[in-house]
């Protein structure tokens, strides 16, 4: 039997295909709960309006439901319980929990229904799962189960552990190396020093050499005035 599908039927068709389905599925099942109609058929043509109009507004909510997919994932979150011996949970963790804590990070709500959990969860640790936002749109988040009486991180030693992260990522090269600028500025004080260095150097023979000079000076006074002197001054000397 061919119907037109009227609303989404998981793993069968969604809203405005047309499909072959078995006689006994169709009258028994789909029709009694308005999910199709016979195709060719005067409601067919009566909520084909109304089909397109569904159409339309099943894909700007997906296009919205993508949003949130890409928003939420690889988030994180963090559930307490109460664990025991080998980190088994008195209790367990189910997909009603796991949905609230998500609606909760990402501020709008998410079905239980949606959380696909092959059963609760029983052993504290980090595990992936898939929530299903829509037909073809899913995102894979983390839920990790500590202890109720294991201390609560705060921002600030979340902060600090990126940002150590964050260190160890960069190649130790960089920071190391140093810029052709800054090499080319260290040059200067040591020419200045060299500089400096000759100067004082170049003072101390020159006042080695002052009193030689003052000594010579006063040598050759001696020898004019020696000069000078009559014969009976050296006489008398």
């Amino acid at each position: 039997m061919k119907v037109i599908f009227i609303e989404d039927v998981p793993r069968v068709a969604r809203v405005g295909q047309t499909r072959v389905v078995a006689d006994g599925y169709a009258r028994n099942f789909l029709f009694p709960r308005k999910l199709a109609v016979l195709a060719d058929s005067p409601a067919a043509t009566a909520i084909d309006a109304q089909l397109k109009k569904k159409v339309k507004l099943r894909e700007l909510e997906e296009a919205e439901l993508s949003k949130l997919a890409e928003k939420i994932s690889g988030m994180e979150i963090t559930l307490r319980a109460k664990v025991g011996e080998n980190d088994k949970l008195y209790g367990s963790v189910t997909a009603a929990d796991i949905s609230e804590a998500l609606s909760k990070a990402a501020r709008r709500e998410i079905d239980k229904k949606k959380v696909e959990l092959a059963e609760p969860i029983k052993q504290a640790g980090a595990c992936d799962v898939t929530v299903r936002l829509g037909h073809e749109i899913t995102a894979v988040i983390t839920v990790n189960v500590i202890s109720e009486e294991a201390p609560e991180e705060k921002p600030e030693a979340k902060a600090v552990k990126k940002e150590k992260k964050e260190k160890k990522e960069k190649p130790q090269e960089e920071e190391k190396a140093e810029t052709p600028e800054a090499v080319k500025e260290e040059k200067p004080p040591k020419e200045k020093k060299t500089k400096k260095a000759k100067a004082e150097k170049a003072a101390i023979p020159a006042v080695e050499e002052a009193p030689a000079a003052e000594e010579k000076k006063e040598k050759k006074s001696r020898a004019r005035a020696k000069k000078s002197e009559t014969p009976e001054e050296k006489k008398e000397s």
